[in-house]
């Protein structure tokens, strides 16, 4: 697949029928929204940018353990972390600058506002439900692909770099691949 569609979203998958769109009232099944793989994890928008007039968008992620997922901020996109299931690592700055780690568990909720450099690491295979500010619910779709199958049981999808930045420029994120993290 070609990434002419990141700077066209137009000319890629549109994600359509599961979603209205536009906001009115709606309910999701078990297993329904929009889903994509992007590695080993599966991605599920259940209320996207299209629903809130561009307020926020909600996701799920089931993931399963592993490396730690790279450093990064946004410059517009606030975002929340709410553990479902499992145990997740994440690392984050604070207002001072100061790098810290917090381990969530189930029921453990943590927030990183737009600007701060965060990574996280799934320690125990999980389930999270993330809030994050309009439009850039649809990141995970654009640097992974797209799927019909809501599980995480299915060949992983290793994006190559240019699709990554792609990706990265269009929802206004940089990765940090310099930056670590004590305790990581």
């Amino acid at each position: 697949m070609s990434f002419e569609y990141l700077i066209d979203p137009s000319k890629g998958p549109q994600w359509k029928g599961q979603l209205p769109g536009k906001p009115v009232p709606y309910v999701l099944r078990k297993g329904e929204g929009e889903t994509a793989m992007l590695f080993r994890d599966l991605f599920t928008v259940l209320l996207s940018g299209d629903e809130t007039e561009n307020q926020f968008g909600i996701i799920t992620a089931d993931s399963p353990a592993g490396d730690v997922i790279p450093t990064h901020s946004h410059n517009e996109t606030h975002e929340t972390f709410y553990v479902i299931e499992g145990k997740v690592k994440l690392f984050y700055e604070d207002a001072e600058g100061q790098k810290q780690s917090s381990l969530l568990s189930p029921g453990d909720f943590g927030y990183v506002p737009a600007g701060f450099a965060h990574a996280y690491q799934i320690v125990e295979d999980a389930r999270m439900m993330g809030t994050l500010s309009g439009g850039f619910e649809r990141f995970f779709q654009h640097i992974g692909t797209p799927t019909d199958h809501a599980t995480k049981d299915q060949p992983p999808f290793i994006p190559d770099f240019p699709r990554m930045g792609a990706a990265a420029q269009q929802h206004n994120m940089q990765f940090m691949p310099d930056y670590t993290w004590p305790d990581a």
